[in-house]
């Protein structure tokens, strides 16, 4: 056997369940998911808004993202509907170029916005962190991942109790979580994000 069979077949051996599982969901069409998640739309479209869930549908997404099964850890599915937003006709007098009606583009992706009515719904969590689990014509479902602050395991554990400071309240609505740092512009650095820090707001504000 060559050296790099060798390699090849240690590399194999050494991949975990996690890795499987991601490499199922990179082209889901293309992989045992694909009925399996047509399915899961279907039944997903006729339940309730944001409901509890036991289980995550991406193992390997929801442990990178911050989920431990373990008590204090709760697991919401949402949707949210996909598309560009519109504004009402407007009545007054211009040229077609300037209604902007159509095609309006907000500040925020649709990740932090399904974030951010979990936590309306959940008002006694604080949201952790989410990741994308599937997309049909008219919606988006992501899954949501929160934690109870008040909970004796939480307190108790030095990997999350962070989450219990006074300063992470509403978190979600300040931009803290992973998808609230990326439209914040918080993963770029150096030349094009000058401006970012420490808010697109404040950086406006500062004197010169």
């Amino acid at each position: 056997m060559s050296e790099e069979t060798t390699q090849e077949v240690r590399s194999v051996k050494g991949k975990s369940m996690y890795s499987y599982i991601a490499d199922a969901w990179k082209n889901p069409s293309e992989s045992y998911l694909k009925e399996l998640n047509k399915e899961r739309r279907i039944a997903w479209r006729r339940e309730e808004n944001f409901v509890r869930i036991d289980k995550p549908t991406r193992l390997d997404k929801a442990r990178n993202v911050g989920y431990k099964a373990k008590q204090g850890y709760v697991l919401v599915r949402g949707r949210v509907r996909k598309g560009s937003f519109g504004k009402r006709k407007i009545k007054a007098g211009r040229r077609a170029k300037r209604k902007g009606i159509l095609q309006i583009t907000v500040g925020k992706s649709m990740q932090r916005i399904a974030e951010e009515r979990a936590q309306k719904r959940f008002p006694n969590l604080e949201v952790l962190n989410s990741y994308w689990v599937g997309a049909n014509g008219q919606y988006e479902w992501y899954e949501i991942i929160l934690v109870d602050p008040a909970h004796p395991v939480i307190q108790a554990d030095p990997k999350i109790n962070w989450i219990c400071y006074n300063t992470q309240k509403g978190r979600v609505y300040r931009g803290k979580t992973s998808a609230g740092q990326k439209g914040r512009g918080m993963r770029v650095k150096g030349k094009g994000a000058e401006k970012v820090r420490p808010s697109i707001r404040a950086n406006g504000r500062r004197a010169k």
